[in-house]
């Protein structure tokens, strides 16, 4: 039976507003995150996704009240990420209501935290979030604090390495495409997916419906969508209408709970 790929609002927030910006840049404000929650659910969604995109100035993650006020009035998983550093944060995200939490800068940091979260909570918790810059022919870079540091990782190598950590989940994004809305890059798709054996949510890129079939196509197990939502440029239910339509599974709303 093919696998059901999975749609994901992907929801960064400064504060207490939702924002959008170009390669993690130049962030435009949009509003009420709940808000635009709230209408994702309605409309299909399978997952959201909430980044806390400051979190590292203020050293930790700001975002327990709007996942309160979410899981309140939407039932689908809540992965959290931005500003998580021990599982003591981890713990405090869950019990917020969060189902998931995606780790980047402190997993660079201190690899053994996927282990120690994984232990914690169970490895289906740990989201391993990458940031990808390309850096050569079939290489990228894994970044950190936003896609602005350097880790020197490759990403192949490191998805691999955070897997054999306890990482359930790999959150792949491209900083290269994000925010752009001309494609997703299928190339580091591709490599990912092929080299790790648990799932991984593709993001940056998607500006319309074929480019999240490209993606699904790709090897993706979720896309995850912003800037094509948020602008209003195409609907959950038309986009799983598409992959539907180009033979991709997807999930129906009997399977989001």
């Amino acid at each position: 039976m093919a696998k059901k790929i999975r749609l994901i609002a992907r929801l960064d927030v400064k504060g207490s507003n939702l924002v959008k910006g170009i390669q993690l840049e130049g962030l435009r404000k949009l509003g009420d995150p709940n808000h635009f929650a709230r209408e994702y659910y309605e409309q299909g969604i399978d997952e959201l996704l909430y980044i806390d995109i400051v979190a590292s100035l203020y050293n930790r993650n700001n975002l327990s009240d709007i996942v309160r006020k979410t899981v309140q009035e939407v039932y689908v998983p809540v992965c959290v990420g931005g500003g998580l550093r021990s599982v003591e944060d981890v713990r405090a995200i869950l019990s917020a209501g969060a189902d998931k939490a995606a780790i980047n800068t402190a997993a660079v940091k201190r690899p053994e935290l996927i282990s120690e979260v994984a232990a914690a909570f169970g490895s289906q918790c740990m989201v391993l979030s990458i940031q990808a810059k390309r850096s050569g022919p079939g290489r990228w870079e894994a970044y950190y604090d936003n896609g602005r540091a350097h880790s020197g990782y490759d990403v192949v190598e490191w998805a691999k390495r955070g897997v054999e950590l306890g990482a359930g989940e790999i959150l792949l994004t491209s900083v290269d495409n994000e925010g752009l809305q001309r494609g997703m890059d299928l190339e580091l798709i591709r490599a990912v997916s092929q080299a790790v054996d648990v799932p991984v949510i593709c993001g940056g890129g998607v500006g319309c419906a074929a480019d999240a079939v490209a993606g699904a196509k790709a090897g993706a197990d979720a896309i995850a969508c912003a800037a094509v939502l948020h602008y209003g440029k195409e609907t959950v239910s038309g986009l799983k209408t598409a992959l539907r339509a180009a033979g991709v599974e997807v999930r129906h709303e009997s399977d989001r709970h």
